[in-house]
């Protein structure tokens, strides 16, 4: 069934002029599992029409901004589709708040194989958004699916060793190791995963992210998305520090890619970001804004979903 789609801020203003368009619910299998998401057109399409495949970040599910930037992209002339990968929100997967990198690429590329099925899009013009956790996947997937023929890489992960390390002192990086083991263990012995809160009010609290800045953007984002939860696996942070998908950048050429990148980040680290980009091939672009790491989807959102919008308009058309 078809509704009306109509563009919200995360800050939950309505934009000047709202997106005029349709949003479909979908879901489409992948090994076992059921992906659920959103496919929206803009009005009065006619013709096969390109498309871009939007993915959050971090533990997070769609409904609230990435849907703000999906409207962008539709008011731009284009379809979009956002969805929840496995794990998490509205989709299937066990174990449930499990962040796998490997698995969440599978499902960015599962996402494009559905866009690039459906009558109304262009299979040879698809882009690909993602930021934070699923910036880094971006440039994973657009640097081995050349099915991709544009790309829009926001503040993404580079190097997740490297930064969880910059995150933590290191005794505290050796009780999490022992923590990271005796998860492991139960879990061979058929025990049931560790989890802990993603965020909380107090910053010292013994979270996967901790700090004001997480807990208000995330927080924030919750009440627009009721099936996101706060909590992950144990496993998913030792997987992180795992993830190096700026060892990928190499290969995006000559697939276009946009970097939008936030030089106080140090979530994901903006030095990290800005030297993997200097290794990338042209055809490329680099955006500096100022602010840390969420700045791209408060204050910054209309910079940034313009330029991304514009970004795939150009290489896409």
């Amino acid at each position: 069934m078809y509704k009306e789609m109509a563009a919200q801020r995360s800050d939950g203003r309505r934009p000047e002029a709202p997106v005029s368009g349709s949003a479909e619910p979908i879901e489409f299998a992948l090994g076992g599992d059921r992906i659920r998401g959103t496919f929206y057109l803009p009005a009065g399409t006619s013709g096969p029409i390109p498309a871009v495949v939007l993915a959050h970040g971090w533990s997070m599910v769609a409904g609230g901004d990435l849907e703000d930037y999906a409207a962008t992209v539709v008011g731009a002339g284009m379809a979009a589709l956002t969805f929840d990968f496995r794990r998490l929100g509205r989709s299937d997967g066990q174990p449930r708040q499990e962040i796998d990198p490997a698995w969440q690429i599978e499902d960015f590329r599962a996402a494009i194989s559905y866009v690039r099925s459906r009558p109304e899009v262009d299979r040879e013009r698809i882009g690909i958004w993602g930021s934070s956790y699923s910036g880094g996947h971006a440039l994973v997937v657009a640097a081995i699916d050349k099915r991709v023929k544009c790309v829009v890489s926001q503040v993404p992960t580079i190097d997740g060793y490297a930064a969880g390390q910059r995150r933590m002192r290191y005794d505290k990086a050796q009780v999490l190791q022992a923590a990271f083991e005796r998860d492991r263990e139960a879990r061979f012995a058929g025990q049931s995963p560790v989890t802990l809160r993603m965020i909380d009010a107090n910053p010292e609290a013994a979270v996967a992210y901790p700090g004001h800045d997480s807990y208000d953007y995330m927080g924030t984002q919750a009440r627009r998305c009721p099936s996101w939860v706060n909590e992950v696996t144990l496993r998913s942070l030792e997987l992180a520090r795992t993830y190096m998908p700026g060892a990928y950048i190499q290969r995006i050429a000559p697939t276009p890619l946009l970097m939008i990148v936030a030089i106080g980040d140090g979530l994901t680290p903006a030095d990290l970001q800005q030297e993997a980009y200097r290794q990338a091939h042209e055809p490329k672009q680099l955006m500096l804004l100022p602010g840390g790491h969420y700045s791209v989807y408060t204050e910054h959102f209309e910079t940034t979903s313009t330029a991304a919008a514009d970004w795939f308009r150009k290489h896409l058309a």
